[in-house]
């Protein structure tokens, strides 16, 4: 059994669809929910999905110790990033070397690095112009938004399209795309070609 700890910071919606997705399976799982935020809605959810979650500090998240605690006791092998906004600690990178996977709201590299998140993300690309918006599922490293790619997905925007209405469209590709793509790389697959939308 691949067993899966989820970080995320809000609503958790992401979260929610990453449960649902695997819990019919036998070989993945999702074992635990973490956040950096006591009143993140995230806790909700989890509670309603018969999931434990746990809240923690910065200061204890960039130390480390108390946090592997958690992930060993709950026989962690992989970290998804869900709406997760601190940068990954180093104990963790080097705990968990490409086993840490995020998602990002954009076409990486554009619209990446600190401060980048959320509505900020779909407000700069309207802001920019951009005819196509999409997710960058990659890998983490110790800097934001650049570690190595795994997978995008786009879609088409329409001039006078809003922020709101970019990130509905990409909320539909994550929803879509992010367990697909996370099962793929827990179990090892190396071509996730299948998955490209057409």
């Amino acid at each position: 059994m691949i067993r899966i700890a989820i970080f995320a910071s809000g609503s958790g919606s992401n979260a929610e669809n990453i449960v649902e997705y695997f819990r019919d399976h036998t070989d993945i799982q999702v074992a635990l929910i973490l956040s950096n935020n006591p009143g993140a809605y995230v806790h909700e959810r989890a509670k309603k999905l018969g999931i434990p979650s746990y809240t923690f500090s910065k200061a204890a998240f960039d130390e480390g110790s108390a946090v592997m605690n958690i992930l060993r006791e709950y026989q962690t092998d992989f970290i998804l990033l869900a709406g997760f906004l601190l940068k990954v600690s180093k104990p963790l990178l080097d705990a968990y070397p490409r086993r840490i996977v995020n998602i990002h709201p954009a076409l990486l590299p554009k619209y990446g690095g600190k401060g980048l998140y959320g509505d900020r993300v779909h407000r700069a690309v309207v802001e920019a112009g951009e005819t196509k918006s999409g997710i960058t599922i990659h890998y983490v490293n110790e800097n934001y938004d650049e570690g190595d790619i795994i997978f995008q997905a786009t879609c088409d925007l329409q001039p006078g399209d809003t922020p709101e209405e970019v990130a509905s469209k990409v909320h539909a590709l994550e929803y879509t795309y992010f367990p697909r793509v996370i099962e793929a790389v827990v179990k090892g697959q190396t071509s996730l070609n299948p998955l490209s939308p057409a």
